[in-house]
């Protein structure tokens, strides 16, 4: 049997080695072009026709063709088809404006159940409207033209790119507030980091906030622990919820200490109840100063009654809205899930409660204080 014919050798240079690697991994671009590429690097890389051919898919016969237009006339004229007989088809600026028009508009506003465009709903959208818009050519509009149009416009309507607004006219007033109070913490530690001491009364800082809706979830058939062969914890997909709990905390800017509630709500009982933990934690001359955001909890008629009875004992520092991330707790919070709540599972609600206070003791075994003075922050 002779050897299949490999008709001849490539030698890619650099520049067209990354255009047809490029191409060859794309996901937009139309399927022939990508085969091609493909078809050319294969044979570059030492495959002879036969190979290429059964590893892409095709004849042959289609193989040597390829190749041979890239040999012949580089890369351009071995991708890109050869220009047809007949009027070209050409869409006018108006008709691109209106397809344009529609991928900026939603698809719900005529009379479609999705929210986002698909190019394929796109295009069909435009074939069975464009007579009635007054463009009858678009009525064989192919899918690869809509993407070009919309790609050349940089339009890409099938995606959603999240931003946050900014809702609150004082954000930077309060965004100072609370990097002010940061600094003054900054300022108790001395070079090594130790806090420098305080005689008489002095302002004790707590970073609050709520993280609510942690879930009870327990197995409905015992895990599978790791051994040898098999490396990791087997867990059946099926669970049972038991409920939920909130999780109210502070954190103690000075020493990095944990102040944990956990309750069943977070409502302004709840809320009190924590000011109380704290009122009976810190001596009796001291302020306690609270950095937290604008929940209703914290600013309700009942809260404000509570600390009506205990004038210049409380202090209160909002943050932004939507500026939660200035907060320090939420980094305490980020910890928490990483390393206590990703896959917990508990027998009943009140083994989540007794769990996440025995976690919040293991941590305050070595608290981390996240307002220390460092000399790097000064370099």
């Amino acid at each position: 049997m002779t050897p299949h014919k490999r008709y001849t050798h490539i030698d890619l240079d650099l520049e067209d080695r990354k255009r047809l690697e490029k191409l060859s991994k794309s996901q937009t671009d139309e399927f022939r072009k990508v085969q091609r590429a493909k078809i050319i690097l294969l044979s570059a890389d030492g495959m002879n026709n036969a190979e290429v051919a059964l590893a892409i898919g095709v004849h042959r016969n289609t193989v040597s063709t390829i190749i041979n237009r890239y040999l012949s006339a580089g890369f351009e004229y071995a991708i890109k088809d050869n220009e047809r007989s007949g009027k070209p088809s050409v869409i006018t600026d108006d008709e691109k404006a209106w397809i344009i028009n529609l991928a900026c508009s939603r698809p719900v506003d005529f009379g479609y159940a999705q929210e986002l465009w698909t190019y394929r709903k796109l295009q069909q959208h435009i074939r069975e409207h464009c007579l009635e818009a007054g463009f009858p050519t678009l009525s064989t509009l192919s899918n690869s033209t809509v993407h070009n149009i919309l790609d050349a416009s940089d339009l890409k309507p099938h995606r959603i790119r999240y931003y946050l607004e900014k809702r609150d006219p004082d954000f930077e007033s309060k965004m100072h507030d609370v990097l002010l109070v940061y600094k003054q913490i900054e300022l108790c530690f001395d070079e090594k980091g130790n806090v420098i001491p305080i005689e008489g009364n002095k302002t004790v800082t707590i970073s609050y906030d709520e993280k609510p809706g942690i879930q009870a979830i327990a197995n409905t058939t015992e895990d599978l622990r790791p051994c040898i062969g098999h490396g990791f914890v087997g867990r059946d997909s099926e669970y049972k919820r038991l409920g939920t709990v909130s999780f109210l905390a502070g954190m103690d800017l000075l020493t990095g200490e944990i102040i944990p509630l956990v309750k069943d709500t977070h409502k302004s009982s709840d809320f009190i109840e924590f000011l109380k933990m704290l009122d009976s934690k810190y001596p009796k001359g001291d302020k306690i100063r609270l950095v937290l955001d604008n929940h209703s909890a914290h600013t309700s008629k009942e809260t404000k009654s509570y600390l009506a009875t205990l004038l210049g004992r409380f202090e209160f520092v909002f943050t932004p809205k939507h500026g939660s991330w200035l907060n320090l707790i939420e980094s305490f919070f980020g910890k928490m899930t990483r390393q206590f709540l990703r896959g917990i599972r508990v027998g009943s609600k009140e083994e989540l409660v007794n769990r996440i206070y025995q976690y919040i003791n293991e941590v305050n075994v070595s608290p981390v204080v996240y307002c220390r003075f460092s000399p790097k922050m000064t370099a």
